[in-house]
């Protein structure tokens, strides 16, 4: 395997610019890279090597004319497949849209292309990014670069695995209750939920608009640090998007990499560790702590006490704005058209007849649980009820970052499972974003980055939280705590996993 696709994303995108490598040759090396390990993966349902190679060689060319360029320019990229992306198919992971080409770009898709990044393909998802495993899209499993029998976390598995295989230096996700960071835990790598309205989302696929947010997936926290500088900030598209430029996250990261972090005060919140979380997941968790504490951090215990009452609230509010979002999936204007085989072709029958066959059992399962929630008579206890938890979950984090900087806790309660372990049991399959859901419910951003390993050998993700825009203290701390825990292994987490057998 060439070199190139082992070497950060800051240290390619430096090679680029000093002429030590080209575009072309990193593309090139990136896409030999995918054909020889994802049939075994299976991280992308889409790869664009005609139109990555087109702007590689773009990238040289300007390049070579003197022309100044984005820092990130040449460096390869995948993107989560419910991020519409003009001229390639984009699924979100559904039958329901197989085929559909978008006409136009996402806006983070539009800053990528801007600033000369080789979109590379689209990745593999959770159908409409519902799901914690990428059991349910509806083209097959990703399997987790770590054991191939084993999951990549979800819904964005794809763009996480992609990293982890070293098929892509840098991905996009997006996380509505942990779906970029749960992946990164269990994949070994890094991903980031920043700040609700920090990075454009005209142009993803919606599924619960109050909570989804997009964000890079990366293998360390600086290449997070310059993806999302890339596509952040304010977009007049999207009528959620904060007015204001993002603070200087690359910086914090290249500061927090000095391993400084005296008079930072270290939040663990007591009620995401103990019952339910792995021994060796919570083993790793308390030696990071140390870690920190040992670079001058304070550590102190903060109590969120409706954090207990989160999941409840969350699988409420999402169904609900789910069966709204996804409505416009009816047989009628793009995407899959089905007929009734017998009787009258009427709308409420070509649409009864789409979703039924578009439509996977999750998806089902979810449109069914909201419409109920929003339904007359049941609104207010359900939908409205999770409200008010919602807003008791908020006071909850203003009051924890009173006493605390940033807080942490493990980023999932166990490592990755086995492929169809938990497909019969959804709850199961839902208490593994327990610890990054209160997150999206406020609003507020956060970053998984690996720990170590648990005692099954599989990776451990620690989850750094911050106020609404102050995601540049994500970058401080998670650079400090990558940079310490990197000297105590002797090099990257990643270096560790088995090298994929390509013939499987």
């Amino acid at each position: 395997m060439s070199d190139l696709t082992r070497i950060t994303a800051a240290a390619l995108a430096e090679k680029l610019q000093a002429g030590e490598v080209s575009s072309v040759e990193a593309t090139r090396a990136h896409l030999d890279r995918i054909a020889a390990v994802d049939g075994a993966v299976h991280a992308f349902l889409h790869v664009s090597d005609e139109a990555a190679l087109a702007t590689a060689a773009d990238v040289d060319v300007r390049r070579a004319a003197g022309e100044e360029l984005h820092p990130l320019a040449g460096v390869p990229i995948a993107v989560k497949d419910v991020v519409v992306t003009q001229g390639v198919p984009t699924t979100a992971g559904s039958r329901i849209l197989e085929g559909w080409v978008p006409p136009y770009d996402a806006t983070l898709v539009e800053r990528i292309k801007a600033a000369g990044l080789p979109i590379l393909g689209k990745t593999n998802m959770d159908e409409f990014a519902m799901g914690s495993s990428t059991e349910h899209s509806a083209y097959g499993n990703t399997h987790n670069p770590w054991d191939l029998d084993r999951i990549p976390g979800g819904s964005g598995g794809g763009s996480a695995a992609a990293v982890g295989a070293y098929e892509a230096p840098l991905a996009i996700g997006t996380d509505t209750g942990g779906s970029i960071r749960q992946p990164a835990a269990v994949t070994g790598t890094v991903g980031v939920k920043p700040t609700y309205g920090s990075v454009s989302r005209y142009g993803l696929i919606a599924l619960a608009s109050s909570l989804d947010q997009a964000g890079p997936v990366t293998r360390t926290v600086l290449d997070s640090a310059l993806l999302h500088e890339l596509i952040g900030g304010h977009d007049p598209r999207d009528s959620t998007s904060i007015p204001e430029p993002l603070p200087d996250l690359v910086g914090a990261a290249r500061l927090g990499a000095g391993a400084d972090l005296t008079g930072v005060r270290v939040g663990v919140i007591t009620e995401l560790q103990g019952e339910g979380y792995q021994p060796g997941v919570l083993a790793r968790f308390h030696e990071s702590l140390e870690l920190l504490q040992s670079a001058g951090a304070e550590i102190v215990e903060v109590s969120c006490p409706h954090f207990t009452y989160a999941l409840a609230a969350y699988y409420l509010i999402l169904p609900a704005e789910a069966s709204s979002n996804l409505a416009k999936f009816d047989g009628m204007r793009f995407g899959l058209r089905v007929e009734p085989t017998e009787g009258p072709v009427t709308a409420e029958r070509v649409m009864a007849a789409t979703r039924g066959q578009g439509f996977g059992d999750e998806v089902k399962r979810r449109i069914i649980l909201g419409t109920y929630a929003l339904s007359a008579g049941y609104y207010d206890a359900y939908y409205g009820s999770a409200q008010k938890v919602r807003t008791l979950i908020q006071r909850d984090f203003a009051a924890a970052f009173e006493r605390a900087d940033v807080l942490v806790s493990p980023t999932a309660p166990t490592t990755a499972f086995k492929l169809g372990e938990k497909l019969d049991d959804p709850l199961a399959m839902y208490l593994n974003d327990v610890a990054t859901i209160p997150a999206n419910l406020a609003g507020v951003p956060g970053l998984s980055l690996p720990s170590g390993l648990s005692d099954d050998g599989l990776p451990v993700g620690f989850q750094v939280l911050a106020p609404a825009k102050a995601d540049d203290r994500l970058y401080r701390v998670g650079a400090a705590l990558e940079a310490l825990l990197e000297n105590e292994w002797g090099g990257p987490l990643l270096a560790k996993a088995p090298e994929l057998e390509v013939a499987r």
